[in-house]
């Protein structure tokens, strides 16, 4: 690109001193023609005035009286009448130019100049032309290449950027160029960087996600699937074949929730559901578990409480806050219900040492973990219940107590009219 910049920059100069330099070459040498040939029109005429002069004082003129009057290459032809002609200067050879004026007396006074004369200044002035030319050919190639590295580097970076951004790199540079339409493309390309970051970003988050929210299904699930190959009582495979039943169909909802996120964020079906429903199926799942472990999960508090919000997404917030307290505390895990105010609580503590000082304040980030886990467990559990319209909190760090605080308030439902659309 640097070469065909230079070479069409280089191309219009010339084409431009070529029309322009012959013409002026044209110009310049009719010019000097006529400004010699005035000259020698002008100097007959000097001469014809002298020999007027003397003619008039002392009625003769011979050569000794106009000697020094010719100069340089000229020569001159002097006619008086009644007298006979002389000549002034040295005759020259080939091409001349020639000037003819006549006195007052009559006297007839011819200059002659070579033409080479003329033939040198053009010549110089030719010179001067082409000198003048070279210089504008130089400055016009130095410009060129000033122009071209600053029209093809900014697109090389351009190039650079684009093929990081294929490359999976998807930082914008947020370099500009000075060129309107150079910058317009570097905002265009700063654009893409930053949304293909978000998306990234939001693919590896929706995959973090999903691996941890189907985690605990699945490990639910196999502990159900276990339970039914180490006992051959078919009413106790029948049981736990419906618990494994329902895991089924949660994984389905976690996955169809997921998705849905996924698509559009804001998206939710949240309705009002009995609080306890969840909490006696959490129970369930979480026992064999927490009895593997010599430890108990227990639940009080407020019966038959109705909340607002996806039973589904409630009963995944829930698992996440038993699973952290299985991982991370010790002794009984407590579920409480309570109310205050519009909204129903439910409260997850344990008996374990507590949440450390230095992870307090952080303890919803994402990849904040006091042990090695992954960290998104409380943050996913958060998104899910801000999905809904409800929040969770860290009430407590020592006892650890964590509070889910949701909505009781049915959610509003108008008829959907043409001019008035559903509130959702």
């Amino acid at each position: 690109m640097r070469r065909r910049l230079i070479q069409s920059t280089l191309a219009v100069v010339l084409v431009v001193i070529a029309v322009f330099g012959v013409s002026l070459v044209i110009v310049e040498t009719r010019t000097i023609s006529n400004s010699a040939q005035e000259r020698v029109s002008s100097e007959a005429q000097r001469l014809a005035s002298i020999v007027d002069s003397r003619l008039i004082g002392a009625g003769a003129v011979n050569p000794q009286v106009l000697h020094g009057q010719v100069t340089g290459d000229r020569y001159a032809v002097v006619t008086i009448p009644g007298q006979s002609s002389f000549t002034l200067g040295t005759k020259p050879q080939g091409e001349v130019i020639r000037g003819h004026a006549t006195g007052e007396e009559g006297e007839t006074v011819v200059v002659e100049e070579p033409r080479s004369t003329v033939s040198r200044e053009v010549g110089r002035t030719l010179l001067i032309i082409g000198l003048v030319a070279l210089l504008a050919v130089v400055a016009a190639v130095l410009l060129a290449i000033r122009q071209a590295n600053r029209l093809a580097s900014p697109l090389t970076d351009l190039a650079e950027t684009a093929e990081r951004l294929g490359s999976g790199d998807p930082r914008p540079r947020h370099k500009r160029y000075g060129v309107p339409e150079l910058d317009r493309v570097a905002d265009v390309l700063d654009s893409s960087a930053e949304r293909i970051a978000r998306m990234l970003t939001a693919e590896r988050r929706l995959a973090a996600d999903a691996s941890h929210q189907l985690r605990t299904p699945l490990t639910a699930l196999s502990m159900r699937l276990e339970e039914i190959t180490l006992t051959d009582d078919p009413d106790t495979v029948k049981e736990e074949a419906n618990v494994a039943l329902t895991q089924v169909e949660r994984l389905t909802d976690v996955v169809e929730r997921l998705l849905t996120n996924s698509r559009d964020p804001r998206a939710g079906n949240a309705v009002s559901f009995d609080l306890d429903e969840v909490i006696q199926q959490q129970l369930a799942e979480w026992r064999p578990a927490y009895r593997s472990a010599g430890r108990a999960i227990v639940s009080s508090g407020k019966r038959h409480l109705q909340a607002v919000g996806t039973p589904g997404a409630v009963a995944q917030v829930l698992a996440a806050l038993i699973e952290n307290s299985l991982m991370h505390g010790g002794g009984t895990v407590a579920l409480r219900t309570r109310v205050t105010g519009n909204q129903a609580v439910v409260e997850v503590t344990d008996e374990g040492p507590g949440v450390p000082a230095d992870l307090g304040a952080r303890i919803f980030e994402r990849t904040i973990s006091g042990r090695n886990s992954t960290g998104i467990g409380l943050a996913v559990a958060r998104d899910l219940a801000e999905a809904d319209g409800g929040r969770l909190e860290m009430l407590q760090t020592k006892p650890p107590v964590f509070g889910l605080f949701l909505s009781r308030t049915p959610p509003l439902k108008r008829h959907q009219t043409d001019e008035e659309p559903t509130v959702r």
